[in-house]
């Protein structure tokens, strides 16, 4: 992967991967999200996702959105528990238009009032949908569960009682504390020279006030297992079982990430998706999900299933956990996971548009970017004993806690 990376005199990193393809992508990944907000500011990076496009100093609404879409680009944002992206995707020839767009909307938004009150509507509705889909709402609980009184904990949708206070002043005290221009990357994917991608990163990110971060995230303590049991108007019984994790930086992210596949993983062929599913008929969906954070992170398994079948689905998980824990893979059931994951995250670099975010977010956290062949010899290092000591460290039910909708 020869990408190229460039940093401007205010901190903000760029990078960038050249592709002859005549479609480009460009975008910001800033590192600021929900777990960055104080207690009355709950919702508040998602909400700014949303205010951006609302109009800048010289641009409304409408014009914001036309700008890409009229050439048959588009341009979309999200927004994490700790970070912000926008970005674009749009023809080749467009890449001024994009990386300008980026700029304008990033740092000359003027949040006005009409639009602000407006969209905090359209944020509730989406709040709203949210809670009709117990099986997405329950991850939001669970993390709430294991992260309590944390930021980190908190939902990023916000709810529509703090909302329905935002108003400009307090979308721009956020941003003045947490957009730090040393913390921002911006990333390109597409058939352009570096040199003239680093020229343009230059008009138009490089007058930005220099902002470095002047103080560190808080960090997560007190981690309690916890069982909890909500009822819920479901036809479901809903379970989110998990515990804390590696953190971003941990050596043993790799690892976890390849039980986690092994696990849980996209395929169906998963461990505890042919358990599950495809031997007993128990659950039509089961997962396991890593999500690794700056500091902390999380494993957890979800399964949906009919109540009287519930008490067989937790017996089965409990019995692959400690299988897992105290019998070491055979090597041909880890050459085999190990090729199963390599593969996805292959597959996964032939699109251009997962591409750009993943090496500005791995730009963003190390500084880097692994190529291909340095993530396969990551993952060909794992051993069975490196397999079986972080199941013992993670799959260990009595450090796990559970979520449930009934």
């Amino acid at each position: 992967m020869n990408y190229e990376n460039y940093t401007l005199e205010n901190g903000i990193r760029i990078i960038h991967l050249h592709s002859k393809s005549a479609v480009a992508h460009c975008g910001i990944i800033i590192n600021a999200g929900s777990r960055d907000e104080e207690e009355h500011e709950h919702g508040m990076a998602h909400f700014i996702e949303h205010a951006i496009f609302k109009g800048t100093t010289k641009r409304k609404a409408y014009h914001i959105l036309s700008r890409m879409e009229d050439v048959g680009g588009e341009i979309n944002a999200y927004t994490t528990k700790e970070e912000t992206t926008i970005h674009t995707s749009f023809l080749k020839n467009d890449y001024e238009r994009a990386m300008e767009l980026i700029s304008d909307i990033t740092f000359n938004s003027i949040f006005p009032n009409k639009e602000i009150t407006r969209e905090k509507e359209v944020i509730i509705e989406e709040i709203n949908s949210y809670k009709d889909d117990p099986a997405e709402l329950i991850f939001d609980d669970f993390e709430e569960l294991i992260f309590k009184n944390q930021p980190l904990g908190k939902n990023i949708l916000g709810n529509p009682k703090d909302l329905r206070r935002f108003n400009k002043k307090d979308i721009e005290s956020f941003i003045k504390k947490n957009y730090y221009t040393d913390e921002m990357v911006v990333s390109s994917v597409g058939d352009m020279s570096f040199a003239k991608f680093k020229k343009l990163a230059h008009k138009y990110f490089g007058h930005i006030e220099a902002n470095p971060r002047k103080q560190e995230r808080n960090k997560i303590v007190n981690y309690t297992p916890e069982i909890k049991t909500v009822k819920k108007k479901t036809h479901q019984t809903h379970c989110v079982i998990g515990n804390t994790a590696y953190n971003v930086q941990d050596k043993k992210k790799i690892t976890l990430t390849l039980l986690d596949n092994l696990l849980g993983g996209p395929g169906l062929n998963s461990r505890l998706g042919l358990l599950l599913r495809e031997k007993h008929g128990f659950a039509y969906h089961v997962e396991s999900n890593y999500s690794p954070y700056s500091d902390t992170g999380v494993f957890s398994i979800y399964f949906g299933t009919d109540k009287e079948n519930f008490d067989k689905c937790i017996k089965l998980i409990k019995k692959e956990f400690e299988t897992l824990r105290s019998k070491k893979l055979g090597v041909v059931q880890l050459k085999k996971a190990k090729r199963q994951l390599f593969g996805q995250i292959a597959i996964n670099s032939e699109n251009n548009a997962n591409v750009m975010l993943s090496i500005g977010k791995s730009f963003a956290l190390f500084n880097k970017v692994d190529s291909l062949d340095k993530l396969k010899e990551k993952i060909e290092a794992v051993t069975v004993e490196d397999i079986q000591a972080v199941a013992n460290e993670i799959l260990d039910i009595d450090k796990m806690s559970m979520l449930v909708y009934q």
